[in-house]
């Protein structure tokens, strides 16, 4: 069963879970958005005995590239909805999500149609 979940072991929390991601990352990117993955050995075990793979989030929205507060909460907002929708099709990654200048200029659709392009990048790629 496909569970829609957005809760604390879908996000990155410690200093050191996002060094991971930066140490030696994959890039994918697009015109706004640059999404440095790595990939996880570690599964983690819900249920029973039913143990799956988690994918994990991590959000760095610079105040330099996204000056107003509440540009960057809808950007986060945007980011998270869209992982949340997609992360059961995504292969188990530590991704960290950065933003370049130009962004808060886009609508949520518009941020919404470049994530599902790199979601569908990173589902190619790791086939």
């Amino acid at each position: 069963m496909v569970t829609y979940k957005f809760n604390r072991e879908s996000r990155l929390l410690t200093p050191g879970h996002f060094q991971a991601v930066f140490s030696k990352p994959v890039r994918f990117g697009s015109r706004h958005f640059t999404i440095l993955i790595t990939s996880k050995p570690h599964t983690l075990v819900t249920d029973k005995n039913n143990s799956i793979a988690k994918n994990r989030l991590g959000l760095a929205i610079a105040k330099k590239r996204v000056k107003l507060a509440v540009q960057r909460n809808r950007i986060k907002r945007q980011v998270r909805e869209s992982f949340r929708l997609n992360q059961h099709n995504l292969p188990a990654i530590d991704m960290v999500v950065m933003v370049k200048s130009g962004i808060d200029q886009l609508d949520n659709k518009a941020i919404n149609q470049e994530l599902e392009k790199i979601w569908r990048k990173i589902i190619q790629r790791h086939k």
